[in-house]
Parts: C-alpha cells; structure tokens; sequence
C-alpha cells in the first residue's frame, strides 16, 4: 500500500535505520493508503492562514539549504489541489534558494502553525517563472500593497504531502494573536477607567457643593 510522502522520504538509507532502531515492520507492513498528491480543503484552509514557512532546496555539491520565507498571511496561494505559487521579492541578494532550484527542482516546504501545534510538510517541483511569464498568475500572488520588489514567480508542483505530530511544538503567538486575545480585556479596562472617571467626576461635584454649603 502507498504512504504518499514517505514514498518519496524513505529511502535504502532510511530503512537501515529503522530496521536498527527496530521499527521497521511498522512500515514494511503498513495496510493503509495515505495517497497525498492532492490538497483537500483542510490543507487549503491551513496554508491560506499561513504567513510564513521554511523551504529546503539541494545545490550542485549535494549541501541542503533551508530558507525561511514570509509574506502578508495567504501569500502562498493555493492555485489548485495540485499547485501553490508564490512571489519571490528581493531579500539579501544572495539567490540561493533560486540558484539551488535552477538546478535541482526538489524542494521541501515546512509549514508551521505554533499557535494549534501544527505542522504541513509538503514535496514539490518547483518552477521559476519570469513576471511576464504568467501575468494572471503573477497579478493573483501579489499582494498589494505590499512595499518590496518583485523579481520573479515561484509554481510549485505537489509530490506529496504529509502532517506531523504536535510533539515538541512550543506554542507561540505573533503580534496580532496576542492583541485579539487581550482584546476583550482592554475593552473592559477602558470601560472601567471610564466608569472610574464617572464615579470622580460626580464624587467631586459633591465635596464641591458641600464646601459651599
């Protein structure tokens, strides 16, 4: 039966070391189907809410480089259940990660979610396209506006995809989650501070007209 990315992940290498560890028969006899060569709309929703992710690619001298890539939340579109794009801006002028898949298409994308603890790992092809190569796709990735240069397209082909267990996924919050959390909060503080000013203001007019009495 087919496990879909671990199809694709495990290799002679890999087997030699569950076999060591003695964990081997877990997957030498694995009885399901986990085909993962299409999104579902689980998928969809938890890349669509994602504004950041880390994606591995493999140069010429066999050396894995891992990039992290951040963006407005959503901006790594999901084109259809086979495809994601992206816009690539200009960063550090350093180019490894387009250099590195010039060469070797394979990449490996991590997407986190540290607020639920939980992460996607996807394989894919990915494809480099000029601006002009695609303007309808180009005009749907770019958000706007977003202050950073555009140089080119990255369309990523799904190989297969896999989630992972939350162990060890230490639960952070960005900026605006923490402000929507305590949002209630402040509405109450400031609608206690207003009713304490009340209270002042009244409790004055009192000790006022009491003096003049």
């Amino acid at each position: 039966m087919t496990y879909g990315f671990l199809d694709i992940a495990v290799t002679p290498s890999v087997r030699a070391v569950q076999a060591e560890m003695g964990v081997d028969h877990l997957w030498q006899d694995f009885k399901g189907e986990r085909t993962s060569d299409r999104f579902t709309e689980n998928e969809a929703m938890f890349i669509a809410a994602r504004d950041s992710f880390y994606m591995a690619s493999v140069s010429e001298t066999g050396w894995p480089y891992v990039q992290h890539r951040g963006g407005p939340r959503g901006f790594l579109k999901l084109v259809d259940e086979r495809t994601l794009a992206f816009a690539d801006y200009r960063g550090n002028l350093q180019y490894i990660s387009a250099g590195n898949l010039a060469a070797d298409s394979r990449a490996c994308l991590f997407l986190m979610d540290y607020t639920r603890r939980a992460r996607l790992k996807i394989y894919a092809h990915v494809e480099i396209l000029s601006l002009d190569a695609d303007p309808a796709l180009t005009e749907r990735i770019s958000p706007q506006p977003y202050r950073a240069k555009l140089e080119r397209i990255f369309r990523l082909r799904l190989d297969a995809f896999d989630w992972n267990c939350p162990q060890h996924i230490t639960p952070r919050f960005t900026e605006t989650e923490i402000a929507e959390a305590v949002r209630p909060l402040r509405e109450r503080l400031s609608a206690l501070e207003a009713e304490n000013a009340t209270l002042r203001a009244r409790l004055g007019g009192r000790e006022t007209d009491g003096e003049t009495a």
